[in-house]
């Protein structure tokens, strides 16, 4: 289904403001080599600490899983909560900007953990192009296994456990899915049980242009510039877009998915969104090789639009999600 035809979304002014920031701090920390001005980037990239006081009824706190890697996550738990769910949650940025430490993510995130409720697990994996493919999908796994073999607050059910992410982290949720189900064939992990993916606007690529990435050249927070840089930043020298890590019909992995136990899968679409094609792609190649999956579109969505709570479709979203995570924990 080809994007609407409008020009642009009608965004409320603060939405405006916040877009404006981000894609600031984005167009003027990369080169044109590929590189990242990391100094500027974390200056201009506003960070939130844990709070161990409730804050919305959610305390949060960050555990290392690998000091030499920096590889950690921030926990979000609900206060008087009985057993709750668990999401392991990866953030966008194109893999190469934002943590789990920053504002917008931390916000999200305790959302989430207030209102599904579940416990939330918001991994800092390693950035581009410092740390190109597969570091990144390397340290996701590396915290899952860590979760299966450490024992979380007493109200963390990992028996019942999510793999979500945005943009970036909605690939590397695609992988982590892939990698954990082939694990499983194996012998799988100790106490740790996938329930299901949330692949919220997942950042997938190709050499081929889309009709939406042809159409949508000038949408806030993602452009193709911006996409193929990303792109150039995250993957090995020489690579191109038709590569592994960018598009999933190319994963020598996805030629056996139909005979894996792959979680059912909720994949979510905006309208202002390049990467819809590809998206919508991805829902059907997942029903195609049997998978349980579904698609959710909010039509007047932008990119990460979930990062801004005053957006309609960042409450519906929230409420999709509870709506998902309750189904499959039937």
């Amino acid at each position: 289904m080809a994007a609407e035809t409008k020009s642009a979304p009608i965004l409320p002014w603060k939405t405006r403001l916040l877009v404006a920031r981000l894609s600031f701090a984005c167009d003027y920390t990369r080169r044109s080599n590929g590189t990242v001005n990391r100094l500027l980037m974390n200056f201009l990239d506003a960070k939130s600490p844990p709070s161990d006081k409730p804050m919305n009824g959610v305390t949060s706190s960050d555990i290392t899983v690998d000091a030499s890697r920096n590889l950690w996550f921030r926990l979000f738990t609900p206060v008087d909560a009985d057993k709750l769910p668990v999401i392991v949650y990866f953030h966008g940025g194109g893999f190469v900007f934002f943590s789990a430490s920053t504002k917008p993510y931390d916000e999200f995130c305790r959302r989430l953990a207030k209102n599904i409720p579940a416990v939330v697990v918001s991994v800092n994996y390693r950035l581009a192009p410092e740390h190109r493919f597969p570091a990144q999908f390397d340290d996701a796994f590396d915290a899952l296994k860590f979760l299966d073999a450490k024992f979380l607050p007493p109200n963390a059910d990992v028996s019942r456990c999510f793999i979500a992410g945005d943009s970036a982290g909605g690939n590397i949720a695609h992988q982590v899915a892939l990698r954990s189900a082939a694990a499983d064939a194996e012998g799988g992990f100790r106490r740790l049980r996938i329930a299901g993916v949330i692949a919220i606007q997942p950042f997938f690529g190709g050499e081929e242009r889309t009709e939406s990435e042809l159409k949508l050249t000038h949408m806030p927070i993602l452009n193709m510039e911006l996409s193929d840089w990303m792109w150039k930043a995250f993957l090995p020298e020489g690579s191109n877009r038709n590569h592994e890590g960018v598009n999933f019909l190319s994963d020598p992995k996805s030629a056996h998915i139909s005979g894996l136990n792959f979680p059912a899968t909720m994949v979510f679409v905006g309208g202002f969104d390049p990467l819809q094609d590809l998206q919508r792609k991805y829902y059907d190649w997942l029903k195609k090789s049997g998978k349980e999956a579904y698609l959710v579109e909010y039509p007047q969505a932008i990119h990460a639009f979930y990062v801004f709570p005053e957006l309609p479709e960042a409450s519906q979203l929230i409420n999709d999600v509870r709506d998902f995570i309750q189904k499959q924990c039937q």
